[in-house]
């Protein structure tokens, strides 16, 4: 998937100022590329979970349809641990089987890292990003 680096730098900068908590947030665009991301609030306020509103996640996701845009991701950090899905992430997936998952990591905070990922059922696989 292609994407901009100012959306990676943008997710890193959310990740970064929810910390200690989880953030997270959608993408919209084509499934081959990014074409905007769109901030959401953590409505677990947690730093080992994440979920979005239904109100907002349905104000989103009508902001990325009038757009002319799909929700091609969905994103999330991780404060204290790797850029992989966790077996929460896993299960949440299940509602999404089609977008691509964003993970930030700030285990190094440092060096902040985000790696994408396709999940279906249990079956976790790495998506190549093309940074623009």
């Amino acid at each position: 998937m292609r994407i901009p680096r100012r959306y990676i730098d943008e997710m890193i900068e959310h990740a970064q100022g929810d910390a200690p908590n989880e953030c997270c947030g959608l993408i919209g665009g084509t499934p081959e590329e990014a074409q905007s991301i769109h901030r959401a609030t953590n409505a677990e306020d947690s730093p080992f979970r994440y979920s979005i509103a239904p109100r907002e996640q349905l104000d989103l996701m009508n902001l990325i349809a009038e757009r002319g845009e799909e929700m091609v991701g969905i994103y999330h950090s991780h404060p204290r641990t790797p850029a992989y899905p966790s077996q929460t992430d896993i299960n949440l997936a299940a509602g999404w089987p089609d977008a691509v998952y964003f993970i930030v990591s700030l285990e190094r905070p440092d060096d902040p890292v985000v790696n994408a990922f396709r999940i279906a059922g249990s079956t976790v696989e790495d998506v190549d990003l093309q940074i623009l």
